[in-house]
Protein backbone atom coordinates (compact mmCIF):
# COMPACT_ATOMS: atom_id res chain seq x y z
CA UNK A 1 0.00 0.00 0.00
CA UNK A 2 1.49 3.31 -1.14
CA UNK A 3 0.44 5.39 1.68
CA UNK A 4 -0.05 3.78 5.12
CA UNK A 5 -2.91 4.59 7.81
CA UNK A 6 -0.39 4.83 10.33
CA UNK A 7 1.57 7.89 8.44
CA UNK A 8 -1.69 9.87 8.76
CA UNK A 9 -2.09 9.78 12.30
CA UNK A 10 1.07 11.53 13.66
CA UNK A 11 -0.55 12.93 16.97
CA UNK A 12 -2.57 9.75 18.07
CA UNK A 13 -0.14 7.94 20.78
CA UNK A 14 -2.58 5.53 22.20
CA UNK A 15 -1.95 1.91 22.31
CA UNK A 16 -5.49 0.63 21.29
CA UNK A 17 -5.13 2.61 17.96
CA UNK A 18 -1.21 1.59 16.91
CA UNK A 19 -2.37 -1.73 17.39
CA UNK A 20 -4.62 -0.62 14.21
CA UNK A 21 -1.90 0.30 12.68
CA UNK A 22 0.14 -0.90 9.15
CA UNK A 23 -3.08 -1.81 7.35
CA UNK A 24 -1.83 -3.73 4.30
CA UNK A 25 -4.39 -6.42 3.28
CA UNK A 26 -8.03 -7.39 4.43
CA UNK A 27 -7.15 -9.20 7.56
CA UNK A 28 -5.36 -5.81 9.01
CA UNK A 29 -8.00 -4.02 7.68
CA UNK A 30 -10.83 -5.65 9.48
CA UNK A 31 -9.09 -5.42 12.41
CA UNK A 32 -7.73 -1.86 11.80
CA UNK A 33 -11.94 -0.77 11.77
CA UNK A 34 -12.62 -3.06 14.78
CA UNK A 35 -10.12 -1.56 17.03
CA UNK A 36 -11.57 1.90 15.54
CA UNK A 37 -15.01 1.00 16.37
CA UNK A 38 -14.12 0.16 19.93
CA UNK A 39 -13.37 4.21 20.63
CA UNK A 40 -15.97 5.98 22.51
CA UNK A 41 -17.81 8.54 20.96
CA UNK A 42 -17.43 12.27 22.16
CA UNK A 43 -20.70 14.17 24.15
CA UNK A 44 -20.53 17.36 22.56
CA UNK A 45 -18.94 19.18 25.80
CA UNK A 46 -16.07 16.61 25.86
CA UNK A 47 -15.53 17.25 22.10
CA UNK A 48 -15.68 21.25 23.27
CA UNK A 49 -13.37 20.64 25.94
CA UNK A 50 -10.42 18.41 24.06
CA UNK A 51 -10.54 20.78 20.88
CA UNK A 52 -10.25 23.82 23.77
CA UNK A 53 -7.28 22.21 25.15
CA UNK A 54 -5.65 22.00 22.18
CA UNK A 55 -6.09 24.95 20.50
CA UNK A 56 -5.22 26.81 23.67
CA UNK A 57 -2.65 24.73 25.08
CA UNK A 58 -1.42 22.33 22.40
CA UNK A 59 -2.17 19.94 24.32
CA UNK A 60 -1.53 16.34 22.67
CA UNK A 61 -3.97 14.11 24.88
CA UNK A 62 -6.41 16.21 24.17
CA UNK A 63 -5.85 15.71 20.38
CA UNK A 64 -5.39 12.10 20.86
CA UNK A 65 -9.08 12.01 22.07
CA UNK A 66 -10.62 13.98 19.51
CA UNK A 67 -8.69 12.56 16.39
CA UNK A 68 -9.53 8.88 17.51
CA UNK A 69 -12.93 9.34 18.05
CA UNK A 70 -13.22 10.63 14.66
CA UNK A 71 -11.72 7.57 12.87
CA UNK A 72 -14.69 5.97 12.32
CA UNK A 73 -15.73 8.66 10.54
CA UNK A 74 -13.29 8.37 7.74
CA UNK A 75 -13.75 4.57 7.76
CA UNK A 76 -17.71 5.60 7.07
CA UNK A 77 -16.57 8.45 4.28
CA UNK A 78 -14.29 6.12 2.65
CA UNK A 79 -16.75 3.61 2.27
CA UNK A 80 -18.99 5.55 0.08
CA UNK A 81 -16.36 5.32 -2.43
CA UNK A 82 -15.55 2.26 -2.21
CA UNK A 83 -16.49 1.71 -6.12
CA UNK A 84 -14.06 4.34 -7.74
CA UNK A 85 -11.06 1.98 -8.30
CA UNK A 86 -9.38 2.83 -5.02
CA UNK A 87 -8.28 0.17 -2.42
CA UNK A 88 -10.44 1.31 0.95
CA UNK A 89 -6.97 1.35 3.11
CA UNK A 90 -6.00 4.03 0.51
CA UNK A 91 -8.95 6.11 1.04
CA UNK A 92 -8.66 5.74 4.51
CA UNK A 93 -5.35 6.81 4.85
CA UNK A 94 -6.33 9.65 2.83
CA UNK A 95 -9.19 10.59 5.22
CA UNK A 96 -6.93 10.43 8.05
CA UNK A 97 -4.94 12.85 6.32
CA UNK A 98 -7.79 14.85 5.69
CA UNK A 99 -8.75 14.36 10.03
CA UNK A 100 -5.53 15.51 10.82
CA UNK A 101 -6.06 18.78 8.75
CA UNK A 102 -9.18 19.65 10.17
CA UNK A 103 -7.47 19.05 13.78
CA UNK A 104 -4.91 22.24 12.85
CA UNK A 105 -7.49 24.39 11.92
CA UNK A 106 -10.28 23.64 13.64
CA UNK A 107 -12.08 26.61 16.26
CA UNK A 108 -14.12 25.26 18.35
CA UNK A 109 -15.13 28.83 19.65
CA UNK A 110 -17.26 28.67 16.00
CA UNK A 111 -20.38 26.84 17.36
CA UNK A 112 -19.51 23.81 14.97
CA UNK A 113 -19.28 20.11 15.80
CA UNK A 114 -15.55 18.77 15.02
CA UNK A 115 -17.21 15.75 12.78
CA UNK A 116 -19.09 18.30 10.46
CA UNK A 117 -15.76 20.68 10.38
CA UNK A 118 -13.66 17.51 9.85
CA UNK A 119 -16.24 15.72 6.99
CA UNK A 120 -15.03 18.63 4.74
CA UNK A 121 -11.26 17.89 5.18
CA UNK A 122 -11.96 14.12 5.10
CA UNK A 123 -13.82 14.15 1.75
CA UNK A 124 -11.15 16.62 0.22
CA UNK A 125 -8.56 14.73 0.74
CA UNK A 126 -10.38 11.72 -0.33
CA UNK A 127 -11.57 13.20 -3.90
CA UNK A 128 -7.72 13.91 -4.43
CA UNK A 129 -6.69 10.35 -4.05
CA UNK A 130 -9.24 9.43 -5.95
CA UNK A 131 -8.48 11.70 -8.59
CA UNK A 132 -4.97 11.02 -8.72
CA UNK A 133 -5.03 7.29 -8.91
CA UNK A 134 -8.27 7.07 -11.35
CA UNK A 135 -6.15 7.37 -14.65
CA UNK A 136 -2.42 7.98 -15.45
CA UNK A 137 -3.38 11.47 -17.02
CA UNK A 138 -5.36 13.78 -14.13
CA UNK A 139 -8.65 14.16 -15.24
CA UNK A 140 -10.18 16.71 -12.35
CA UNK A 141 -8.59 20.16 -12.78
CA UNK A 142 -11.96 21.85 -12.05
CA UNK A 143 -14.66 22.28 -9.55
CA UNK A 144 -17.16 21.87 -12.15
CA UNK A 145 -15.28 18.48 -13.39
CA UNK A 146 -14.93 17.38 -9.77
CA UNK A 147 -18.72 17.68 -9.50
CA UNK A 148 -19.18 15.31 -13.14
CA UNK A 149 -16.64 12.74 -11.77
CA UNK A 150 -18.62 12.52 -8.65
CA UNK A 151 -22.05 13.30 -9.29
CA UNK A 152 -22.31 11.90 -12.23
CA UNK A 153 -23.50 7.98 -11.82
CA UNK A 154 -26.40 9.38 -8.88
CA UNK A 155 -27.00 12.27 -11.93
CA UNK A 156 -27.94 9.53 -14.19
CA UNK A 157 -30.17 7.52 -12.22
CA UNK A 158 -32.09 10.43 -11.25
CA UNK A 159 -32.46 11.51 -14.58
CA UNK A 160 -33.21 7.60 -15.86
CA UNK A 161 -30.41 7.58 -18.15
CA UNK A 162 -29.12 3.88 -18.63
CA UNK A 163 -26.28 4.66 -21.87
CA UNK A 164 -22.83 4.95 -21.28
CA UNK A 165 -22.58 7.05 -24.45
CA UNK A 166 -24.74 9.93 -23.75
CA UNK A 167 -26.35 11.60 -26.31
CA UNK A 168 -27.12 15.58 -26.98
CA UNK A 169 -30.13 16.02 -24.91
CA UNK A 170 -28.89 13.39 -21.96
CA UNK A 171 -25.49 15.90 -21.43
CA UNK A 172 -27.89 18.48 -21.51
CA UNK A 173 -29.89 17.12 -18.92
CA UNK A 174 -27.39 15.93 -16.42
CA UNK A 175 -25.59 19.40 -17.15
CA UNK A 176 -28.84 21.25 -15.65
CA UNK A 177 -29.60 18.77 -13.02
CA UNK A 178 -25.73 19.65 -11.96
CA UNK A 179 -25.55 23.01 -12.86
CA UNK A 180 -22.37 22.91 -14.64
CA UNK A 181 -21.50 23.76 -18.70
CA UNK A 182 -22.65 20.62 -21.19
CA UNK A 183 -18.82 20.45 -22.27
CA UNK A 184 -18.04 19.22 -18.80
CA UNK A 185 -20.29 16.70 -18.40
CA UNK A 186 -19.62 15.46 -22.11
CA UNK A 187 -15.89 15.70 -21.39
CA UNK A 188 -15.88 13.93 -18.39
CA UNK A 189 -18.21 11.00 -19.23
CA UNK A 190 -15.46 10.38 -22.22
CA UNK A 191 -13.06 10.39 -19.50
CA UNK A 192 -14.43 8.11 -17.25
CA UNK A 193 -15.40 5.72 -19.75
CA UNK A 194 -12.02 5.44 -21.57
CA UNK A 195 -9.78 4.05 -18.70
CA UNK A 196 -6.30 3.71 -19.44
CA UNK A 197 -5.17 0.51 -21.53
CA UNK A 198 -1.68 -1.04 -21.19
CA UNK A 199 0.42 -1.12 -24.39
CA UNK A 200 1.84 -4.66 -23.37
CA UNK A 201 -1.76 -5.68 -23.84
CA UNK A 202 -2.63 -8.21 -26.47
CA UNK A 203 -4.03 -6.53 -29.83
CA UNK A 204 -6.95 -9.12 -30.11
CA UNK A 205 -8.37 -10.51 -26.19
CA UNK A 206 -7.01 -14.28 -25.55
CA UNK A 207 -4.88 -14.39 -28.53
CA UNK A 208 -1.20 -14.04 -27.01
CA UNK A 209 0.29 -14.43 -30.33
CA UNK A 210 -1.37 -11.51 -32.41
CA UNK A 211 1.20 -9.19 -30.32
CA UNK A 212 1.36 -6.30 -27.98
CA UNK A 213 -0.19 -3.12 -28.90
CA UNK A 214 2.99 -1.41 -28.52
CA UNK A 215 4.44 -3.17 -31.22
CA UNK A 216 1.49 -3.05 -33.64
CA UNK A 217 1.46 0.69 -33.59
CA UNK A 218 3.10 2.41 -36.54
CA UNK A 219 5.31 5.02 -35.80
CA UNK A 220 4.28 8.51 -37.46
CA UNK A 221 6.78 10.48 -35.91
CA UNK A 222 8.84 12.95 -37.75
CA UNK A 223 12.23 12.53 -38.82
CA UNK A 224 14.90 14.20 -36.90
CA UNK A 225 15.62 17.44 -39.20
CA UNK A 226 11.38 18.02 -39.24
CA UNK A 227 11.75 17.68 -35.30
CA UNK A 228 14.41 20.04 -35.40
CA UNK A 229 12.86 22.75 -37.72
CA UNK A 230 9.48 23.04 -35.48
CA UNK A 231 11.40 23.70 -31.95
CA UNK A 232 13.69 26.18 -33.72
CA UNK A 233 10.30 27.70 -35.42
CA UNK A 234 8.98 27.51 -31.86
CA UNK A 235 11.54 28.96 -29.98
CA UNK A 236 11.67 31.94 -32.93
CA UNK A 237 8.17 32.71 -31.79
CA UNK A 238 8.49 32.47 -27.56
CA UNK A 239 11.38 34.80 -28.47
CA UNK A 240 9.01 37.45 -30.63
CA UNK A 241 5.99 37.27 -28.69
CA UNK A 242 8.51 37.76 -25.02
CA UNK A 243 9.68 40.86 -26.71
CA UNK A 244 6.73 42.35 -28.67
CA UNK A 245 4.79 41.94 -25.31
CA UNK A 246 7.13 44.16 -23.40
CA UNK A 247 7.08 47.01 -25.47
CA UNK A 248 3.24 46.89 -24.86
CA UNK A 249 1.88 49.75 -22.03
CA UNK A 250 2.27 48.42 -18.88
CA UNK A 251 -1.42 48.32 -18.23
CA UNK A 252 -2.34 46.92 -21.89
CA UNK A 253 0.37 43.72 -21.30
CA UNK A 254 -0.85 42.75 -17.95
CA UNK A 255 -4.99 42.90 -19.06
CA UNK A 256 -3.61 41.17 -22.03
CA UNK A 257 -1.83 38.13 -20.52
CA UNK A 258 -4.58 37.72 -17.49
CA UNK A 259 -7.38 37.45 -20.66
CA UNK A 260 -5.18 35.41 -23.13
CA UNK A 261 -2.08 34.23 -21.82
CA UNK A 262 -3.08 33.16 -18.64
CA UNK A 263 -5.12 29.58 -17.48
CA UNK A 264 -7.72 30.46 -16.62
CA UNK A 265 -8.63 33.60 -18.08
CA UNK A 266 -9.69 36.18 -15.54
CA UNK A 267 -13.13 37.93 -16.24
CA UNK A 268 -13.87 41.11 -17.57
CA UNK A 269 -15.21 42.08 -14.21
CA UNK A 270 -12.54 41.28 -11.79
CA UNK A 271 -10.39 43.36 -14.25
CA UNK A 272 -12.59 45.99 -14.44
CA UNK A 273 -12.54 46.08 -10.41
CA UNK A 274 -8.97 45.83 -10.63
CA UNK A 275 -8.12 48.91 -12.76
CA UNK A 276 -10.97 51.07 -11.79
CA UNK A 277 -12.95 50.94 -15.81
CA UNK A 278 -16.03 49.67 -17.25
CA UNK A 279 -15.93 46.02 -18.54
CA UNK A 280 -16.35 47.55 -22.14
CA UNK A 281 -13.30 49.36 -21.62
CA UNK A 282 -11.03 46.15 -20.39
CA UNK A 283 -12.47 44.53 -23.86
CA UNK A 284 -11.35 46.97 -25.75
CA UNK A 285 -7.49 47.52 -24.21
CA UNK A 286 -7.72 43.75 -24.60
CA UNK A 287 -8.58 43.48 -28.78
CA UNK A 288 -6.28 47.01 -29.18
CA UNK A 289 -2.94 44.65 -27.28
CA UNK A 290 -3.94 41.98 -29.20
CA UNK A 291 -3.86 43.73 -32.80
CA UNK A 292 -0.79 45.24 -31.82
CA UNK A 293 1.00 42.04 -30.95
CA UNK A 294 0.26 39.99 -33.48
CA UNK A 295 0.90 43.37 -36.22
CA UNK A 296 4.32 43.47 -34.80
CA UNK A 297 4.97 39.68 -34.89
CA UNK A 298 3.96 39.19 -38.18
CA UNK A 299 5.55 42.40 -39.68
CA UNK A 300 8.84 40.36 -38.44
CA UNK A 301 8.19 37.26 -39.24
CA UNK A 302 7.50 38.32 -42.78
CA UNK A 303 10.60 40.87 -42.77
Amino acid sequence: MSKEIKNALPVVKNTSIIAARGVSDDAGLAQYIQNVQKIPVLTAQEEYEYATNWVKNQDKVAAEKLVASHLRLVVSVAYDFKNYGVPVADLIASGNMGLMQALQKFDPEKGFRFSTYAMFWIKAEIYETILNNWSMVKIGTSANQKRVFFNLARAKRALGIMDNNLNSEQTKQIAEYLSVPESDVSRMATRISARDISLNAPMRVGDSDSGDILSNMTDDNDGIEENAERREFRRRGYEMLRRHLAELPERDREILRARRLSEPAQTLESLAAKYGISRERVRQIEERAYNKLRTAILTEAQG
